[in-house]
């Protein structure tokens, strides 16, 4: 063979071998960035979830047909953790190991979030975790879209003390580190404030409790000593319905004992009766009543995806609604899915909030967000009675525990650490290892 040919045959394959690289490169670019969706759909807390899986599903499907990010597709991995929370570490290594997402939005609870935070650690997987939780806590991996204590829990305590004049407390919670957390910063906040430690009562009751009547009728008792009694409310799931029900049945009206709870939102009222809890509160930083055209043009894209006219929204919806578009954006911002270039740009990220405003994302991991208190409807939704003046940005260390007090968290460099002690000038190590949970 000539040497001609040798030199044509080998620009042959040499042709070949880049057109099949660009042909590789093309279908790489094309492969579709994976999001993972680890919500309950079945057990206790599918009351709750269930919306937020669908959430997930219409804003992917809205963003797909807008072209996806950077030019590719999106593609949903549902998965059932099924209120079961060592199933919830179980399905997010399902997620990162073996269908290789990019992204995982999911969890409500704590526990099922604390399940799964040393999974995304180790496998460097990124979580949105869009419910208020306990605080206590900063991974460089979870970014929380959900309120901390001082973005619900704290001002709802204001609000009654100051507002409603309320001196009597009762701490009602379902038994889980996200009530016994939030209780602990809630005791102390109103040891300091005064309130004496008779005046406060502290009750737990496990995940799908249904028997409350002598609960309620001890805090009907409670109530009854001459002084303004409240119950802060950190029941979760599907236990609400029954605990609502038996305060009506009790004859407890908010003008009695307002109960203001943090986890009851539009979406837990649409399965009761709500005429005998107007007038009760929830503190969240949505409500789908708020007056605002973004939240609008939510509701009906909700609406129209569900197929439902009586479909409601709510909070930790709008959380995903934010989370999902902050990782939009950062992605758009790092040019490409690679988890260590997302970390790093996501922090300053701001996008549109149903309420009118902006939500950015802090170094803390953390993002900004507006308080409202909204007092029930008999058409099952809330009308606003209180907010900040302007967006507060959530503390994932607070300042109301001994353990904490002095803790920060910056993920940026040169610090990347989640609870730098001020006072001693060092990073503790870890995420969540500091204060008592």
């Amino acid at each position: 063979m000539s040497i001609k040919k040798h030199v044509k045959l080998g620009l042959s394959a040499l042709a070949l071998s880049v057109s099949f690289g660009f042909i590789n490169t093309a279908f790489a670019v094309e492969d579709p960035i994976k999001v993972g969706i680890l919500h309950s759909l079945s057990g206790t807390m599918a009351i709750s979830e269930t919306a937020l899986k669908d959430t997930m599903l219409m804003l992917i499907e809205k963003q797909n047909a807008a072209g996806g990010v950077l030019g590719r597709q999106l593609e949903p991995v549902v998965v059932d953790p099924a209120s079961n929370w060592p199933l919830f570490a179980e399905k997010a290594r399902e997620l990162l190991e073996k269908e290789k997402v990019d992204v995982i939005f999911g969890n409500w609870t704590s526990v099922s979030r604390k399940s799964v935070l040393p999974v995304v650690e180790e496998l460097n997987g990124l979580l949105f975790y869009p419910v208020q939780y306990e605080g206590e806590e900063s991974s460089e991996n979870v970014f929380y879209t959900g309120a901390a204590p001082n973005q619900q829990a704290i001002p709802a305590v204001d609000y009654l003390m100051n507002d409603l004049g309320v001196e009597r407390w009762v701490l009602a919670g379902t038994d889980y580190v996200y009530p016994r957390t939030t209780n602990k910063i809630l005791e102390t906040y109103l040891k300091d404030k005064g309130v004496a430690a008779g005046d406060i009562m502290i009750n737990y009751t496990p995940f799908g409790h249904s028997d409350w009547q002598t609960i309620v009728s001890d805090i009907k008792k409670f109530g009854s000593a001459g002084k303004k009694t409240a119950v802060v409310s950190t029941i979760n799931g599907d236990a609400n319905v029954p605990f609502y029900r038996e305060l009506g049945n009790q004859g407890i009206s908010a003008t009695d004992i307002p109960v203001v709870a943090f986890s009851v939102g539009e979406q837990e009222l649409s399965g009761i009766d709500t005429a005998p809890l107007v007038g009760h509160l929830a503190a969240w930083n949505y409500f789908m009543s708020v007056d605002n055209d973004a939240n609008y043009d939510f509701i009906d894209a909700w609406v129209a995806y569900k197929g439902d006219d009586a479909a409601v929204t709510n909070d930790p919806m709008e959380a995903h609604y934010i989370g999902f578009n902050m990782y939009v954006e950062a992605v758009k911002k790092a040019g490409t899915t690679d988890v260590d270039e997302v970390k790093d740009a996501i922090i300053g990220v701001s996008v549109p909030n149903l309420t009118g405003g902006y939500s950015t994302m802090m170094p803390n991991h953390h993002i900004t967000k507006p308080v409202l208190i909204g007092e029930i409807q008999d058409n099952g939704q809330f009308s606003v009675v209180w907010e900040t003046p302007s967006t507060v940005a959530g503390d994932a260390w607070s300042d109301f525990l001994p353990g904490s007090k002095d803790l920060i968290s910056d993920w940026r460099a040169p610090l990347r650490c989640g609870n730098f002690n001020v006072v001693t000038g060092k990073c503790g190590g870890g995420s969540a290892d500091v204060a008592s949970n």
